[in-house]
C-alpha cells in the first residue's frame, strides 16, 4: 500500500482484499462507492512513486461513519488480465457496483455471487465505457411540437 496523503492510497492488486479487510476492521464500515476507469489515452498520468500505470483502474471509496472520515483506494488493473477480488463478502452493498463496472468496462470481480450484466442486455457485445468501444449511431427522432399562444 502506497499513498502520498492519508485520504487516497494506491494498493497493489494482490493485496487489495487484505488491505480492505484490514480497513474494515479499523472502522471503515461502509463501501460508499466503487467504479472503474479506462485510462487508454492517459497512460502517462501522474501516479504515486512505485505505482506502475495500467490501462484500467478501480476506485473504491470507504467511509467510517463513526469517525466521519473517508478513504479512497486506487487499484491498477492490467488490460491483459482485467480481474480483481470482489468486496461482496466484506461489503454486500458493493454487489451492484461491481456488476456495473463489469457491464460497462469489462473488469471481472473474482468471488462475486452474480457476475452478470446489470444495465445492458445479457447478449450485449462489448463494454461501452471502454475508450476503444466503437461508437454506434442512433438517429434522433423529434416529435412535432404544437405551439400554443
Amino acid at each position: 500500500m502506497t499513498g502520498s496523503t492519508n485520504d487516497v492510497i494506491s494498493v497493489d492488486r494482490s493485496s487489495y482484499l487484505q488491505v480492505v479487510s484490514d480497513l474494515k476492521d479499523a472502522g471503515y464500515n461502509m463501501c460508499s462507492d466503487l467504479c472503474g476507469v479506462d485510462y487508454l489515452e492517459h497512460m502517462g498520468r501522474p501516479l504515486p512513486e512505485g505505482v506502475a500505470p495500467e490501462r484500467f483502474e478501480i476506485v473504491v471509496n470507504l467511509t467510517s461513519t463513526i469517525n466521519r472520515i473517508w478513504l479512497r483506494i486506487r487499484v491498477q488493473i492490467p488490460e491483459s488480465d482485467p480481474e480483481l477480488d470482489s468486496l461482496f463478502n466484506l461489503y454486500p452493498g458493493s454487489e451492484a457496483m461491481e456488476r456495473e463496472v463489469y457491464d460497462l468496462i469489462g473488469i471481472r470481480f473474482v468471488g462475486h455471487p452474480d457476475m452478470t450484466r446489470i444495465l445492458l442486455p445479457q447478449d450485449w457485445e462489448g463494454h461501452p465505457l471502454r475508450k476503444d468501444y466503437s461508437i454506434g449511431r442512433i438517429p434522433v427522432q423529434f416529435k412535432e411540437v404544437r405551439r400554443t399562444r
